[in-house]
């Protein structure tokens, strides 16, 4: 097998290893993942992947010609949308799957148990992580049942609007955190005169101070080195009772699965993704919840979810996040095409309609149930949508916030991404990369094409994973210490 057609109706396929194509005269390389034209497309005609329009020909393209960025071009897609018109019922599971989690008093179960140590300024993140890091593991070691305390800072929280859109996002991604089943006890820190007022933020979401989450600032604890001891203090004091919690059998359906893609090449949309959508698709049939995001990198493929809404008023939220973005991106003299990246063009993807039409495949085929903003808690039950950039740190973060116990995460260039306080694992797109970066990886989707395997075969191995990380079995993103560094709420809006 030298190349793949990933439909009937497309008009290029993708070499699965390089080649070389031509006369003796004018011989050219397709490198591996790059696609070929199957016939001559004359310039301005559509050029289609998946069933669906990925660009135009920038130029006459003859039969077998490399089609990348030299002769594809993008242009803005003008879609007609359809709502419910793709609606597949969910499969009823056989049996009630199970792990064993952390029961909260909220009801959630979680798949941690962390302290977070929260920030609700830049101005205070040295003193949150010189507290956190106070807390080695042989200090922890008479706490079996606390999987650490991780500092969560930021570089806002000050010079912005009090009433804006980015205020109310960190406002949603801090109080987030600080509810995720994933965290067992919280020490939310501020500087004092912050616009991000601690105060501010406990009445706007109904927080109650006690025993397991607590509240100080610098300014009035006197000083960096008295707020470092006082949370040490306090932290010390959560311990025990954080430990006292314990696992216990929950179902599937309390498990909701952040799915997310970094460094995407051109078989995350034929291997790992559709694997993991087919793993959102267990997990939905069991009564739990996948939540897709990165919002352009759904553009040009959004047309796929509306036709899943459950009803009209879901696929117009998802419609009016795609109209937002474009005109997000037109206020900043971008384009919906800045992305793909370098790496994913080197992959083989060319445009953000062709790597959208990848992206969507984690979600799986069931009915799209919800649409949320950015770090609000996700409520319905079922494969979900929330709103986000493209960049993995930034998305994540809302993800979790909206309330993720599990992170899913699929590359085909390579990552190294963890996300505390929620489990990550990598999910590889093809099998030379998984060699090559092993170390990082937890699942081969590659071996979808390199050793036949079905992807709904390699879609249960994914959800079997998952379960058990939910247990406690450690991913390798953890095992390498990964998820200190990743909170990065979207910032948006004007820094005065």
């Amino acid at each position: 097998m030298k190349t793949v057609r990933l439909s009937a109706d497309d008009n290029v396929v993708t070499a699965t290893q390089p080649l070389q194509v031509g006369d003796e005269g004018a011989t050219m390389l397709i490198p591996r993942g790059h696609k070929m034209a199957t016939q001559p497309i004359a310039k301005g005609e559509a050029v289609r992947k998946y069933a669906n329009l990925i660009g135009y020909a920038a130029e006459d393209i003859a039969q077998g010609a490399h089609v990348h960025t030299h002769n594809l071009e993008f242009r803005a897609v003008d879609t007609e949308y359809e709502f419910g018109t793709n609606l597949r019922p969910v499969a009823p599971a056989t049996t009630q799957d199970t792990f064993q989690g952390y029961h909260r008093a909220s009801g959630r179960v979680g798949t941690r148990n962390y302290i977070a140590v929260l920030t609700s300024v830049n101005c205070s993140a040295t003193a949150a992580r010189q507290i956190a890091a106070h807390f080695t593991p042989d200090k922890l070691a008479d706490y079996p049942n606390v999987d650490g305390v991780v500092a969560f800072v930021h570089g806002t929280g000050c010079a912005m609007g009090g009433d804006g859109t980015g205020f109310e996002v960190l406002q949603r991604t801090l109080w987030g955190y600080a509810r995720n089943p994933n965290v067992g006890g919280v020490l939310l820190a501020g500087l004092g005169c912050e616009m991000m007022q601690i105060d501010w933020l406990i009445e706007a979401y109904g927080l109650t101070p006690g025993p397991l989450f607590q509240t100080m600032n610098i300014q009035e604890v006197g000083g960096l080195r008295r707020c470092v001891e006082l949370g040490v203090s306090k932290i010390t004091a959560m311990l025990p009772e954080v430990n006292k919690a314990t696992r216990a059998p929950a179902p599937a359906s309390e498990l909701m699965v952040a799915l997310q893609c970094g460094g995407s090449d051109a078989w995350s949309g034929v291997t790992a993704n559709p694997a993991v959508g087919h793993a959102c698709d267990l997990l939905v049939a069991q009564g739990g919840t996948g939540v897709l995001a990165e919002t352009p990198e759904v553009y040009g493929a959004e047309h796929l979810l509306t036709a899943r809404a459950h009803d009209r008023a879901t696929g117009d939220k998802l419609i009016d996040l795609i109209h937002w973005w474009e005109d997000y991106t037109a206020r900043n003299r971008g384009s919906m095409d800045n992305n793909p990246s370098p790496g994913n063009k080197a992959g083989g993807l060319t445009t953000i309609l062709e790597k959208s039409l990848g992206a969507v495949a984690k979600g799986g085929t069931t009915p799209l149930m919800g649409v949320y903003k950015y770090a609000e808690p996700v409520t319905a039950r079922g494969f979900t949508f929330m709103d986000s950039p493209g960049y993995d740190p930034a998305s994540v973060t809302g993800q979790i916030a909206s309330g993720c116990t599990l992170v899913c995460f699929t590359t085909g260039r390579g990552s190294a991404f963890g996300a505390k306080p929620s489990p990550s694992m990598k999910v590889a797109t093809n099998s030379e990369m998984y060699s090559r970066l092993h170390e990082d990886m937890d699942v081969n989707a590659g071996t979808i094409l390199s050793e036949g395997r079905s992807v709904e075969e390699v879609g249960r191995e994914i959800y079997q994973m998952w379960l058990r990380m939910a247990s406690g079995e450690v991913s390798k993103s953890e095992a390498q210490g990964l998820g200190d560094y990743e909170f990065v709420p979207w910032q948006i809006g004007a820094v005065m």
